[in-house]
């Protein structure tokens, strides 16, 4: 009786746990029924990826052929198209296109779902989910930038996004260069948050080329960029050497001869030098020295160039202008230099040999407590008054407590006392004289001047000769300039300028000096200057030569107490000479 009751109680109980289950016969069926235990999105969800895949995890093993596009579906505004699959305990729908932005979509999975006992699912699963705005894919930066110019024929073409991407997405399709309508080939490469494009073929120069990353490139959540992003940019220019000093199949050409070349773009200081600027006789290299300055190529010869004889000049195209791009190739070309060896130069300054500064008819001042003319005397063709600052053995020129200049030799002017009669037609010759000497190293009477690098002389070692500012003026800017007599003690250097002269720039280490070598001297350098000569506004400084100038010399400022150092003559046909605290020693 136990039995029976207890068979009967077991059956019940059985009968109970799988009420409502029923198979494909409808016969009932010992079993658990079938049920959805989870999902992704689970129910409700909001901010749900449109390429989210969604699916549903039973709590048993299904029968997969009745996991299908039938009994799984998705609807949103209108039903979704997608692929259905299933595998373990999970069916997995998968939209065909990413889902719409801001969007409730319905998943559904129907009571036609059936485990591997044939229970169907007792009850439709239903869930709601939304999805959020979609966080697209942006091109943050490029390289080369939009309109870039210069760029190198070897670039490699860039562009890097705001979050990761899918590399699947960047390829031949979403990533085009073009020049023009001709597609450019090349390689596609994606790390990090940069795709890259390497041409297969070298980019033409001067052209322009367009980038495009299509709309179709997408994150790694499958959402796309939400317009095209295109940019262009333009290739360099080969550089090319544009004129030359002297000129192709020059002859006559100076023996102190500066080579220099002038490029059609600004060039890699660094790819300029021995190597890449070559100066040959025949076979034989000649020894000189490479500078570069603005977009010129200077070579200047350690020794004079040989009297008749041909050489030959060579820029390589290992010069590479600023962004890397080199010559198309070697640019040569050759020069003969004079038959007959130059005459001396010989400047003759008369009785202004004796002047360590002239002063016109404008006069002479110095603001300064150490100012000192050593050897040699000072002038004007203007009234005594004009002179202050100064004194010699014989009078007093407008001292003050914070102006004494010492003159060793005397001072020359025009009455009232101590001027005199006798002075002034000193002043008077002397100007005469200064004038003629003027004159005589003038471009008229000298021609045939090179400028060994565009106006700047700082940084150069020169030979004798006659140098000519091609720009009108002079500077020694960029360092020191050097005089190599080469052992010769005639050697002489004339410069000249038809505006300006200014030595030194700004600041206290701003000097710059005139350093003789070799046996150069003092006494055989001359500045032929147009206006006026600045020599080193901020004190300091050794200069060095005759300066004669029409519109005055400038030696520091006030104020400066450091010490500026002429081992020459100033002289100014009109206007005055000031200095501040200057010593001038005259050769």
């Amino acid at each position: 009786m136990k039995a029976k009751i207890l068979l009967f109680t077991f059956s019940i109980l059985c009968f109970g746990l799988i009420s409502g289950c029923a198979s494909d016969d409808y016969e009932e069926v010992i079993g658990v029924c079938p049920v959805v235990a989870s999902t992704i999105p689970v129910a409700n969800a909001v901010n749900v990826p449109v390429g989210q895949t969604i699916s549903a995890v039973f709590n048993e093993e299904m029968d997969p052929s009745s996991i299908n596009s039938a009994t799984f579906t998705v609807v949103g505004a209108s039903p979704v198209a997608g692929t259905v699959t299933y595998a373990g305990t999970t069916a997995s729908f998968k939209p065909t296109l990413p889902l719409a932005e801001n969007t409730t979509y319905t998943a559904r999975i129907s009571t036609k779902a059936k485990d591997l006992m044939g229970n169907f699912l007792q009850v439709e699963h239903v869930w709601a989910f939304s999805t959020g705005t979609i966080l697209r894919p942006v091109v943050i930066t490029t390289d080369p930038i939009n309109n870039a110019v210069a760029v190198k024929f070897d670039k490699t073409i860039s562009a890097t996004f705001n979050m990761a991407m899918n590399p699947s997405t960047l390829n031949g399709t979403t990533f085009k260069v073009s020049q023009g309508v001709n597609a450019v080939a090349g390689t596609i490469t994606y790390t990090g948050l940069t795709v890259s494009f390497v041409p297969t073929n070298p980019l033409l120069a001067n052209k322009v080329y367009t980038v495009t990353i299509t709309k179709d490139a997408k994150n790694s959540l499958d959402a796309a960029m939400s317009a095209d992003y295109t940019w262009t940019f333009t290739t360099d220019v080969v550089p090319t050497v544009t004129t030359t000093d002297p000129n192709n199949n020059a002859v006559g050409v100076a023996l102190n001869q500066t080579v220099t070349a002038d490029f059609s773009t600004i060039m890699d200081a660094a790819t300029i030098n021995t190597a890449t600027f070559t100066l040959k006789q025949g076979t034989v290299t000649i020894p000189g020295t490479v500078s570069y300055t603005g977009t010129t190529a200077s070579f200047n010869p350690t020794n004079s160039l040989v009297v008749g004889t041909v050489y030959t000049a060579t820029i390589t195209n290992g010069a590479k202008n600023v962004v890397g791009t080199a010559l198309a190739s070697d640019y040569v070309w050759k020069f003969t230099t004079i038959l007959t060896p130059p005459a001396p130069i010989i400047v003759n300054l008369g009785t202004a040999a004796v002047f360590g500064a002239f002063g016109g008819n404008a006069g002479i001042t110095n603001q300064g407590l150490n100012t000192v003319i050593n050897n040699g005397s000072i002038a004007t063709t203007a009234a005594s008054t004009l002179i202050t600052g100064f004194h010699d053995s014989v009078g007093i020129y407008t001292e003050t407590p914070l102006n004494v200049g010492n003159v060793t030799g005397s001072i020359f002017a025009a009455p009232p006392a101590p001027g005199n009669a006798t002075s002034f037609a000193v002043a008077q010759q002397g100007q005469l004289d200064a004038t003629a000497a003027y004159l005589s190293i003038s471009p008229a009477s000298k021609p045939g001047g090179s400028d060994p690098n565009a106006g700047e002389l700082g940084g150069l070692t020169l030979a004798p000769g006659v140098y000519k500012s091609a720009s009108g003026t002079f500077k020694i800017s960029n360092g020191d300039l050097t005089l190599d007599a080469k052992g010769d003690p005639n050697a002489t250097w004339v410069f000249q300028t038809a505006a300006g002269l200014t030595v030194g720039i700004a600041g206290p280490t701003g000097a710059k000096s005139v350093i003789l070598k070799n046996g150069a001297l003092a006494k055989n350098v001359f500045w032929y200057v147009g206006s006026s000569a600045t020599i080193n506004g901020a004190g300091g400084g050794t200069m060095v030569g005759t300066i004669i100038a029409t519109s005055g010399v400038t030696f520091s400022t006030p104020g400066n107490a450091v010490q500026t150092v002429l081992n020459g003559r100033a002289i100014s046909l009109v206007a005055s000479v000031t200095m501040v605290n200057t010593t001038i020693n005259v050769p």
